[in-house]
């Protein structure tokens, strides 16, 4: 399938054991591009585009819980009142939202399960640029786009993160065609050259692009499609 000899997983491959960094990059010889992820809630049905899961609200801007000094690879912070689960945030990013330590971003390497409402001690691939205060700096934690996706649930204000070749198992892992020609749900017709984005109304589907709609284009028709087929769409998630 024309899997670079790097990867250990091809692109029409699944998984139960994780086997690529989520969102790592890849291509084939005629140049479709895939990305790595994880099903998340559902299977994954081929041809149909999946988005990245919703943020945690109360994973979001929280106070840091310990002084960390620059150089640090370790950093706790006081989470709200929802669990998080091991490695949930693993490839993901650690934001520094405010005070001191602002407007840097640190990838995630891992961390252990929280309850919730406690401080989660969370390992960066990193180290810490500026020293954080604690009970001061607020940060954020957010997962990586393909760590647990999701079929796009018939709405635009959702990121793209690819369209599956092939079924993947809820709580397997697998690529995601985000470049090149892919057979994709057509909602409506997409007339010849036009763009393509989620469709609003059925999930995993893509509808014509129009000027009013504020969204991701994930895509160009090269021909015109068919209402409720499976029409090639040259996919622009990643160009």
């Amino acid at each position: 399938m024309g899997v670079s000899k790097v990867r250990a997983q091809g692109f029409r491959d699944i998984s139960s054991v994780k086997q690529e960094r989520f969102g790592v990059l890849d291509e084939t010889v005629d140049g479709r591009k895939y990305r790595y992820a994880l099903a998340g809630g559902v299977t994954l049905d081929p041809g149909k585009l999946t988005v990245a899961a919703a943020s945690v609200a109360n994973h979001l801007n929280r106070t840091i819980a310990a002084t960390v000094s620059a150089g640090a690879s370790k950093v706790s912070i006081n989470l709200g009142a929802t669990a998080a689960t091991a490695d949930q945030y693993a490839d993901g990013q650690f934001v520094i939202n405010d005070a001191t330590g602002k407007g840097i971003s640190y990838l995630i390497a891992g961390h252990a399960a929280n309850a919730g409402s406690l401080a989660l001690e969370v390992n960066l691939d990193e180290p810490i640029k500026v020293g954080l205060t604690v009970s001061v700096s607020e940060a954020s934690l957010i997962a990586n786009p393909w760590s647990g996706v999701v079929i796009s649930p018939g709405a635009v204000a959702h990121r793209p993160t690819g369209v599956p070749n092939v079924s993947i198992t809820n709580a397997y892992y697998g690529w995601l065609q985000t470049g090149g020609d892919c057979a994709v749900l057509s909602d409506g017709i997409i007339t010849k050259g036009a763009g393509a984005i989620a469709s609003d109304a059925v999930n995993g589907a893509v509808e014509i692009e129009v000027a009013a709609t504020v969204t991701s284009r994930i895509g160009i028709a090269p021909e015109a499609t068919v209402d409720t087929e499976y029409r090639l769409i040259n996919l622009t998630i990643d160009k």
